[in-house]
């Protein structure tokens, strides 16, 4: 029964060749040689030639003599055959000293591992299998599933809840008629620290779909530097088990796109810059691309599996540091003087002034128009408030005291906080203008001491932290096992 299976599951994975790294699907039929070890019969040829090429002809290859007949096995075992060793021994060798080696004995001491690509399904299978548009998850349901974790930006959360929505009955849909239904590519705008991370993030543990998170600070043009283009669809494919159907089929988020905006210098080759969004623009159109399978590069050691990215949703998300400004000088360019003039001032402390933002500002900003106009859908998010800190605190099944809370539950101790300390925290965290990220750090702050302290005495049962704790002008409220009252704690 275990054979079988082990069976079923060669059968899923497709043969690649040990000398070209290319698949069965590409490279034809393949030459087995043991040891799971595969040649095509392109590089099987070339060897050949190249024997021939040497001054050996093919009646001395096959009269070639070889010490003991070495028979290759599933273990890596030799085995010698004594009959065979006889007749070596009698005959004339025209190449001697020759000897068969088992190269997946050889692999594996130099620790190589093969990657494994899965074949495609065939049509008529595919097209047995019927794709249920009941089963897909409603808009509504996934903004439900947000909100237990995302606080506020109602807007993102419908506008990517819809687009994920559209993404699953698109795949339902295809080749179902003769209208052809094209995908919404998503250019996510937003202060640094709002959430455009985390809620792609959230989608991804909600959703039954392969979802890769990449960055675009590493990508450079053709790997000049850093990685090249093709490697966010590499991680895509290695999200999906290799498997290229599913994996076309996928969505794909990539982060910090305003890094690879055009430079304003153009003395220097942009290799980090233009070219990369040049390079982009076949994927996020569509287009068949040649990845690697287990790497982020191209190498001789790695196979190459084609990916279609006509069916892969693209999210891109970055906070566009300077683009305030930007924004801000389109806007006043109205009427200087006069009855209609605005304050230059005007829009200084708006803090959703993102929300404003045109196509011409992203022109501005460096980013190419063909870019843009590929990416249809463009949206922001916005900044965080005081209020809005304090209900991340609180309201989330992940918030950062309800972690602090299982960390001392653990010690048998009960955290509470007040909606002083909680306020005192959200006031901080707006004077740093880091947004959410802020408040781990604050909290990291004050509950070092406490974290410190309450493993020494095993009587403390509860601690409630203050407005005043936070502040620095009085210390948290401890509440011991065996005392009643409370005993507050001076600093």
């Amino acid at each position: 029964m275990q054979d079988h299976n082990n069976e079923e599951k060669k059968d899923e994975y497709e043969k690649i060749c040990f000398l070209c790294k290319r698949p069965e699907s590409k490279a034809g039929k393949m030459v087995d040689m043991g040891g799971g070890i595969c040649v095509c019969a392109n590089c099987m040829q070339n060897a050949i030639d190249s024997m021939k090429n040497s001054g050996l002809s093919y009646q001395d290859m096959m009269n070639m003599s070889m010490p003991a007949q070495v028979v290759l096995t599933g273990e890596g075992d030799e085995k010698q055959d004594p009959k065979d060793s006889e007749k070596n021994e009698n005959k004339d060798s025209g190449i001697p000293n020759i000897s068969m080696i088992n190269l997946s004995d050889l692999l594996g001491g130099m620790g190589f591992q093969r990657q494994q690509v899965k074949k495609k399904k065939s049509k008529d299978k595919e097209a047995k299998k019927e794709f249920d548009i009941k089963a897909i998850p409603a808009p509504h349901k996934i903004k439900a599933k947000l909100d237990e974790y995302v606080v506020g930006q109602e807007h993102a959360k419908k506008v990517i809840s819809v687009a994920v929505y559209n993404h699953y009955k698109r795949i339902g849909t295809a080749d179902a008629d003769d209208i052809e239904i094209e995908k919404s590519n998503m250019l996510m705008l937003g202060p640094t620290g709002c959430g455009k991370t985390y809620l792609v993030k959230t989608l991804a543990r909600l959703l039954d779909v392969p979802l890769a998170i990449a960055d675009a600070t590493s990508l450079t043009e053709a790997g000049y530097i850093g990685d090249d283009i093709e490697s966010v669809i590499s991680r895509l494919l290695a999200a999906a088990d290799n498997d290229v159907d599913r994996a076309e089929q996928g969505i794909v988020f990539i982060d910090e796109i305003d890094k690879i905006a055009k430079k304003r210098n153009a003395n220097q080759r942009d290799v980090s810059g233009e070219a990369v969004q040049q390079g982009m623009l076949k994927l996020l159109e569509g287009s068949e691309v040649e990845v690697p399978v287990g790497a982020a590069s191209k190498n001789a050691m790695v196979p190459m599996a084609t990916v279609n990215t006509k069916n892969i949703l693209f999210i891109c998300g970055g906070a566009f540091p300077g683009l305030e400004d930007i924004v801000k000088e389109r806007l006043n360019k109205q009427a200087a003087i006069g009855f209609f003039s605005d304050l230059k001032d005007k829009y200084d402390e708006d803090p959703n002034i993102l929300q404003r933002v045109t196509v011409e500002d992203l022109r501005t900003f460096g980013m190419i128009p063909e870019f843009i106009g590929r990416l249809p859908i463009i949206f922001s998010l916005q900044a965080l408030t005081k209020e809005m800190l304090v209900r991340i605190l609180r309201e989330p099944r992940n918030a950062i005291i309800k972690q602090y809370q299982k960390l001392l539950a653990l010690d048998e101790v009960e955290l509470t906080m007040d909606d002083g300390a909680l306020e005192a925290i959200a006031q901080k965290a707006l004077e740093k203008k880091t947004g959410a990220r802020a408040l781990r750090a604050i909290i990291e702050e004050f509950m070092l001491d406490i974290m410190y302290e309450i493993p020494k005495d095993e009587n403390i049962g509860s601690v409630k932290i203050t407005r005043e704790y936070i502040e620095h002008t009085g210390g948290p409220v401890i509440t011991l096992r065996s005392v009643v009252p409370q005993i507050e704690s001076k600093q």
